[in-house]
């Protein structure tokens, strides 16, 4: 992990927060959100913090942020949804925290209900 950014450059300390959520650093990410950083910061390509969280497969860092009030439904530019990026990487872990969470598992294009299906498991949403 690299060092503290000093605040100074908003982009270098929004890149340390995505570093955050893809290590699965849920105690510091809380809290950083917690003081007032963007429970769903978003970069380039659209991935919040808690999409990043759920493809590296971190449940607790998932759990950590919808508790926060990140929208479990976000999508990035391509549409995906965390809990259908959850499901292509099959980190049940992270499908289990993102539908306690109240996830849907339509939402997204391809939905997770369709990637499920695709990969052969249509019983993780009934």
């Amino acid at each position: 992990m690299r060092e503290i950014p000093d605040g100074s450059d908003p982009v270098e300390l929004a890149n340390w927060l995505f570093d955050l959520a893809r290590e699965g650093d849920s105690a510091r990410l809380a809290a950083y959100v917690d003081a007032g950083a963007p429970v769903d910061l978003t970069d380039a390509d659209g991935n919040t913090l808690l999409m990043l969280a759920a493809y590296h497969d971190h449940p607790e860092t998932v759990a950590a942020l919808a508790t926060r009030g990140a929208d479990v439904d976000a999508l990035n530019h391509r549409g995906q949804s965390p809990l259908a990026g959850a499901v292509f990487k099959q980190a049940d872990a992270v499908i289990a925290a993102l539908l306690a969470a109240g996830a849907d598992p339509d939402a997204g294009m391809p939905t997770a209900r369709a990637t499920a299906a695709m990969f052969g498991r249509p019983d993780l949403f009934g």
